[in-house]
């Protein structure tokens, strides 16, 4: 039986992201810079994140509570061993979109096993197709081909229509948006432009820094004219443009300049079994715990309905000086 629940804000629950590791082959200056994620960073051990069965019951749960999508992040998701097997768990779900989110690296190898084990669809992260740029801003010396030949076996794999998602930083790889926009129009694959975040501390996030996705629009329209799209949902993150010759689409996410909290309809599940309820979350409510101290499935839907039932986080719409110094979770934590 499905019990669909809404915050105190009437935003039901549709979305859930589960970050499946902590760690990541690339230190992104925006998300894991080596200067904090360095050798000696403490990641969790084995025994701290949930289990594939832990997923999967929790999976199921949040599907009866109204979750139609659900997307595997991490850290990197594709370094957790045999992540093929988790999916082939949640695949079977009724009622489930099952996606991924990737930086690409491991993909070209993994493709196919992630497709036959019933994934649907992929997200690859790329902020560059300069070496120089993109090499900066991984930090691990990872060059472009390699992502581009991990799209290109999921493209082949059935795994599309591929989304890629591009952080924009002012100052460090403006000068790729209709680079990017340019080849990923040629390709068919659907771009995305991130506005720059205030996710965590460990980013030195300043306002400076963020290129408005309105002034990403006006670039790009200005060399290949741009009409907007329908959302494809309700809560959709992504304003959805099309190129007006139908040669497809890019999307922008505003979280920034242009808030969209008030139809958040998205949960985070952190590694260690952690639920945040917004990407900007001070603490999380922790569910591992409850499942190994014996909790029966109701025990935990009945949590699962009281921490969504006294949600009420709009971080974006609030933002201020004021904000800015308040302990959040990073982004590598929770998969963005």
């Amino acid at each position: 039986m499905t019990m669909h629940l809404v915050d105190t804000l009437n935003r039901p629950l549709r979305d859930l992201r589960i970050s499946v590791t902590d760690r990541c082959n690339f230190r992104c200056v925006y998300c894991m810079p080596k200067e904090i994620f360095g050798p000696d960073y403490q990641y969790l051990r084995r025994d701290q994140i949930l289990t594939f069965e832990e997923i999967e019951r929790l999976a199921r749960i949040f599907v009866a509570h109204g979750v139609r999508k659900i997307r595997l992040t991490g850290g990197e998701p594709l370094v957790r061993r045999d992540l093929h097997l988790l999916i082939s768990m949640l695949a079977p779900i009724p009622d489930l979109d099952l996606t991924l989110t990737t930086n690409g690296a491991l993909l070209a190898r993994q493709a196919r096993a992630l497709k036959d084990a019933g994934l649907k669809r992929v997200t690859v992260s790329l902020d560059s197709l300069d070496n120089k740029i993109f090499k900066t801003m991984n930090d691990v010396d990872f060059a472009v081909e390699n992502v581009l030949d991990g799209m290109a076996a999921a493209a082949n794999a059935g795994l599309g229509p591929i989304k890629v998602n591009m952080v924009v930083k002012r100052g460090l790889n403006e000068s790729s948006i209709l680079p990017m926009a340019r080849y990923f129009r040629e390709k068919g694959y659907i771009l995305r432009f991130i506005e720059y975040m205030d996710v965590g501390h460990s980013n030195g996030w300043r306002m400076d820094d963020v290129l408005p996705a309105a002034e990403i629009i006006k670039m790009i329209h200005a060399e290949m004219p741009l009409e907007p799209l329908d959302p494809n949902y309700h809560g959709e993150v992504a304003e959805r443009w099309r190129y007006k010759d139908g040669s497809g689409e890019i999307g922008v996410v505003a979280s920034v300049t242009q808030a969209f909290c008030s139809t958040c309809n998205r949960a985070r599940l952190s590694a260690e079994g952690k639920l945040y309820t917004c990407l900007f979350a001070i603490k999380g409510h922790d569910f591992r715990d409850l499942m190994r101290g014996g909790a029966t499935d109701d025990d935990i839907s009945q949590e699962i309905a009281r921490v969504w039932g006294k949600r009420g986080d709009r971080y974006s719409e609030l933002r201020s000086e004021n904000t800015l110094s308040l302990p959040k979770v990073e982004m590598s934590h929770i998969g963005g």
